[in-house]
């Protein structure tokens, strides 16, 4: 039977959980093999607050992915976001004694666990580390220092940072549903790798990704991650002002803002009007979109400032730090009519609506390619990165102890001609795609985090 890299991702929103199940396609593309969503009980803005909840809510989500795919989940990526997630920028250095030596693995090591001696604040961890640029002996923009000569090998690193706690809770929930977490990413770099093209993080661009509870912002300039924050304001925040300003229960504020929302009053006439059922036998409500439009505005164009003030920040005014492809807006919030006519005001910058269509195949159903599944769609991106089988179907788990794959290391003698042209194409495949520094700085310090969280959740069984 043929082996398949299958990846699955787990989004764990304010407002809903997705577990998204995919491999990639004989194209490069992603396949998506089943989706399941349900309400997220037990998370606020973006942390969990009620294990119990989010468990259920983590479980029906998985098992209707389950059912709509026919694989059983054994492991996920996971996304993690929240307002205890800070970033620093942060440089580092090794002097080398053999400088006549080449540089090498043991090297950028050295400088790894230089960085995880990095002081932090109490309860707080390294989440990510980021290598941006590596400089030898003073030579600058070397993007790849293995099998260079040099004394000092020094690079500048983006450090993001977050609540041990929160991020212990989550593995604790994804471990008592029955799952295996092989994997953690910043939803916002999640995002980023699903709707972003590479031509956007070279010239310069800001990622912002408006959810239910959150809004998240990631700057890329010249390829590089530049600049990461969360700003605890999100969708959600809207429905409530909605609930409040025109005195009607949350449901119905929620399909207002879906259904006749717009993030610029100017658009709506004076004399357009929506009628709300009313309560119990009570009169129905009528309610002016203009004022709909107004209440929804003001919230927006603070959410937007916010984000704004991050990107001055940066220093995105500085020529060498210009934004070149402006802003991409992504997560459910983009899907508000106007929002993009409103961030082009307010910023001055180029805005487009980003969607994760680019990487998905083309027979995808319509619905994940919408700005609400941006996440969960980089989270299963993310997963395919792992090399491992994720899932296994539902037949193979039926079969008497059914062997789980793994990436093959070793040439296996194959049955037939085709099947060995299949597996010699996949070995140079995997060779050309020599991993980079960059990609191995980041992959240690995840593997290392991760199975950090795996042992303390052992333990404390």
């Amino acid at each position: 039977m043929e082996k398949e890299n299958i990846a699955v991702g787990l989004d764990i929103g304010t407002t809903k959980i997705v577990a998204m199940i995919g491999k990639k396609n004989e194209y490069g593309k992603l396949e998506i093999l089943g989706v399941g969503k349900s309400k997220s009980l037990g998370v606020a803005r973006g942390v969990v607050n009620n294990i119990t909840q989010t468990i259920q809510s983590i479980q029906q989500a998985i098992q209707e992915a389950e059912n709509n795919s026919g694989y059983k989940i054994k492991d996920v990526v996971v996304g993690i976001a929240g307002q205890h997630i800070r970033s620093i920028q942060h440089t580092d250095y090794i002097s080398r004694s053999n400088p006549e030596e080449v540089i090498g693995g043991n090297d950028i090591q050295l400088l790894i666990d230089q960085v995880n001696k990095l002081a932090m604040l109490p309860g707080e961890e390294i989440i990510h580390v980021l290598p941006q640029e590596f400089k030898i002996d003073g030579q600058t923009e070397i993007k790849e220092p293995i099998g260079m000569y040099g004394g000092r090998l020094e690079s500048s690193f983006h450090v993001v940072v977050g609540q041990a706690s929160s991020i212990r809770n989550v593995g604790r929930c994804i471990q008592s549903s029955g799952i295996e977490l092989s994997g953690l990413t910043l939803e916002p770099l999640a995002s980023s790798d699903a709707v972003l093209s590479q031509e956007e993080k070279e010239a310069g661009v800001a990622l912002i990704d408006i959810g239910g509870g959150t809004t998240d912002l990631a700057i890329f300039k010249d390829g590089i991650i530049r600049h990461t924050a969360v700003i605890p304001f999100g969708g959600n925040v809207i429905t409530d002002d909605i609930k409040e300003g025109c005195s009607i229960i949350e449901k119905q504020a929620e399909l207002l803002k879906v259904k006749f929302g717009s993030a610029w009053p100017g658009e709506n006439k004076d004399n357009e009007i929506v009628s709300i059922p009313g309560l119990r036998g009570r009169e129905p409500k009528e309610i002016s979109l203009k004022n709909l439009s107004k209440i929804i505005h003001a919230r927006v164009v603070e959410i937007i400032e916010q984000v704004f003030t991050e990107i001055k920040a940066y220093g995105h005014e500085d020529p060498r730090k210009k934004l070149i492809a402006g802003i991409v807006l992504t997560g459910g919030g983009a899907q508000l009519q106007h929002i993009k006519q409103l961030v082009e005001y307010i910023t001055g910058m180029d805005t487009r609506i980003g969607y994760p269509n680019e990487h998905l195949a083309g027979n995808s159903d319509e619905e994940i390619s919408s700005p609400l599944y941006a996440t969960a769609v980089g989270l299963v991106m993310n997963s395919i990165e792992n090399q491992t089988q994720s899932a296994v179907r539902m037949d193979v788990i039926e079969a008497p102890k059914a062997p789980v794959y793994r990436q093959p290391v070793v040439a296996v003698q194959p049955e037939s001609e085709e099947v060995d042209t299949i597996v010699e194409q996949e070995v140079r495949d995997f060779a050309k795609k020599e991993e980079s520094t960059e990609n191995k700085i980041r992959r240690s310090f995840f593997d290392r985090y991760v199975d950090k969280i795996k042992d303390f959740l052992d333990n404390a069984e």
